[in-house]
């Protein structure tokens, strides 16, 4: 595999002004470096799984005016698409890399979902205390699983545009990240731990 990590001048991008300018350096210096990883993903979720995974790349298509804060690629069991769907990320803003079990609002059976994770929140607070959770994927914010709160499930359940996303954060300068192979060791590591919450969230939407 040809990635190096993810270095100063990936998270210099999102310091670039102009919509056009922002998405061609995102394009040429990021977008590479996800095919690598997620052909990567897609193999080890496909092995992990039994079934065939997808790679899908953002493409930022509607915006027209303001440049992206973030990119990432997505990982899910549908080839056309993955936000209805629950999927792995791994992008990043201009402060982090997420590696992220994602369930954003698009989510078909979200209601379902967030249930089935409300009866088995105590295994969700036993994942790594540092893990990270967010409730809204556009925002670069974030808590700990360590506070995670019930409530937190029940709005993911009750409010249309609420999300949930858990996983983990990297920083730059963090020696992980300028390593292209402990990245992707840290990453499966991290996927690995999130597949049975993935299973979970599968098995509410087909029940």
């Amino acid at each position: 595999m040809d990635f190096n990590g993810f270095h100063k001048t990936d998270f210099d991008t999102f310091l670039i002004d102009g919509l056009e300018e922002r998405m061609e350096a995102i394009q040429t210096r990021i977008q590479p470096k996800f095919r690598e990883i997620g052909s990567e993903l897609e193999d080890h979720l496909s092995a992990q799984l039994g079934n065939e995974m997808f790679l899908h790349i953002a493409k930022h298509a509607r915006r027209t005016v303001n440049p992206p804060k973030d990119t990432w690629l997505a990982v899910a069991d549908n080839k056309r698409g993955y936000k209805k769907h629950p999927h792995f990320q791994v992008g990043l803003f201009d402060d982090h890399v997420f590696i992220w079990l994602a369930l954003i609002y698009e989510l078909d059976f979200k209601s379902e979902i967030a249930s089935k994770f409300l009866e088995h929140y105590d295994e969700l607070k036993a994942l790594p205390d540092h893990y990270a959770v967010s409730l809204d994927h556009m925002k670069n914010s974030s808590f700990t699983v360590a506070e995670l709160e019930q409530k937190d499930l029940e709005r993911f359940r009750d409010v249309k545009k609420a999300e949930f996303l858990v996983g983990l954060h990297l920083k730059p300068g963090d020696p992980i990240l300028e390593d292209g192979e402990k990245f992707m060791n840290i990453t499966k590591k991290t996927i690995d731990s999130l597949i049975p919450f993935y299973k979970l969230a599968l098995s509410a939407r087909h029940a």
